[in-house]
């Protein structure tokens, strides 16, 4: 292990790709510590202890690195960027332009990135307009509802004008800048850049976490919960890492005077081919009756019931409602990116025309019901897998013994999901040197 990291830094390019990677993620971290200007900082103070818990604003905070609790420039973090990403690959499916697009290669992928950068824009305008005058005016607790406990602090003591449009664009700015810092780590470091940027937030807050659970329990609770992290990593590593491999034959063709074809491949098929996505789904659909119920307002009669209703099953995450439906919408959301994300008829469509042919199954429409039922087949344990991390935090707090579990859910999905794909592109790297890689 440790000649394998020597290794990494004989090499002057690839140690300088990794130096300015991590020279970007240190810039924003630091950029996460900058508050924006015009904000009470007692205020703040109060809602940054609001939003530790898990739930709608636990999710936020958890996407920015900790930056919206302290309404930093960083606040609305890569999540504009992330569902501009959602929205063009549904789009994708659905507009026949984009699907031209993608088609095209790298020059309709950057295209595609392009209107991706600008819907992101046009996202995280929104989200600024709404959360500044959500919680600069102090309406926080009534637009999540009581389960969220979000105290009704006023971030801007002196009203909107001139402070707010300030903040708006101050919001923006930092969106736009974490997407352009992103693309310098994808250019010129190593790695996804945008994935970088994410890991980077979602862990900053585990050694924090893990101290909290030290100081507040007992050794031996500590080292179980140190434990169970090891063997959720493990497990997801496997996962992430599981597919079935789909055997494909091609028929041998002679061109000229030369034969070509004849090969055995075969096509991957991810246990969790969706990641994260079905997760980023249901936080979204579980907040639309938050919404909904506040559009109706409070009072007596069935409007107050309805409310009710929302803030004690719908968006309290230590109801066992709530996490049923949860993980229910995660399942349902994984079937749907899988459906998406692979099309059987495009896939049986290509396979004919190159000549490739699955043993046993006729070229057409057998082989388009062949893959559309191994994919189906395959997303069920990916989904139920993913949805039984994605609760396992609400599950020990509805125990009720543990407050908060760091390394768990969304969090660790996200960092062995981005740790395996930085360890495959320098593996790659060291290979080309005849190196010795990571992975064996």
């Amino acid at each position: 292990m440790f000649s394998n990291i020597k290794n990494i830094f004989k090499v002057p390019d690839l140690r300088n790709k990794i130096l300015f990677t991590f020279g970007i993620v240190a810039l924003y971290r630091l950029g996460v510590a900058v508050r924006v200007p015009g904000i009470d900082a007692d205020a703040v103070n109060q809602f940054q202890e609001a939003v530790r818990s898990q739930g709608a604003l636990g999710f936020l905070n958890l996407f920015s690195g900790g930056a919206f609790g302290s309404f930093s420039i960083f606040a609305l973090g890569i999540m504009p960027y992330i569902t501009a990403s959602i929205i063009m690959q549904v789009l994708g499916v659905v507009i026949p332009k984009l699907e031209e697009l993608q088609q095209q290669g790298a020059v309709g992928q950057r295209k595609i990135t392009q209107y991706t950068r600008y819907l992101a824009i046009a996202i995280s305008l929104l989200q600024a307009t709404g959360l500044t005058f959500i919680f600069g005016q102090g309406r926080g607790s009534a637009f999540f509802g009581a389960a969220q406990s979000v105290p009704n602090v006023r971030l801007l003591p002196d009203g909107m004008w001139p402070r707010g449009y300030l903040v708006i664009v101050t919001l923006v700015a930092g969106t736009a800048l974490i997407m352009w810092l992103g693309e310098l780590i994808s250019q010129r470091g190593i790695g996804n850049g945008m994935s970088m940027i994410i890991m980077a937030s979602v862990v900053s807050d585990l050694p924090y976490s893990y101290y909290s659970i030290l100081q507040s329990k007992k050794w031996f609770v500590f080292g179980i919960l140190a434990l169970l992290s090891v063997g959720i990593v493990v497990a997801v590593v496997r996962v992430e890492l599981a597919q079935r491999r789909i055997p494909v034959q091609f028929a041998k063709r002679v061109v000229g005077r030369r034969m070509y074809g004849g090969q055995n491949t075969y096509i991957p098929l991810k246990v969790n081919q969706s990641g994260i996505v079905p997760i980023i789904f249901a936080s979204s659909v579980l907040l639309l009756p938050v919404l909904l119920s506040n559009m109706l307002g409070s009072g007596e009669g069935w409007r107050g019931s309805i409310v009710d209703f929302v803030d004690e099953y719908i968006v309290n995450s230590q109801n066992i409602v709530y996490i049923a439906l949860f993980s229910l919408l995660i399942v349902a959301f994984a079937y749907f990116y899988n459906s998406i994300a692979f099309d059987p008829i495009r896939q049986a469509d290509q396979l004919r025309r190159q000549g490739g042919f699955i043993p046993g199954i006729r070229p057409g429409p057998q082989t388009e019901r062949y893959l559309a039922k191994a994919v189906n087949r395959i997303t069920l344990p990916g989904a139920v897998f993913v949805a039984i991390i994605a609760i396992l935090p609400y599950l020990l707090l509805w125990a009720g013994d543990v407050q908060s579990f760091p390394f768990a859910g969304t969090t660790v999905l996200i960092a062995v999901g981005v740790a395996l794909e930085l360890m495959r592109q320098i593996d790659s790297q060291l290979m080309l040197r005849n190196y010795e890689g990571f992975l064996k």
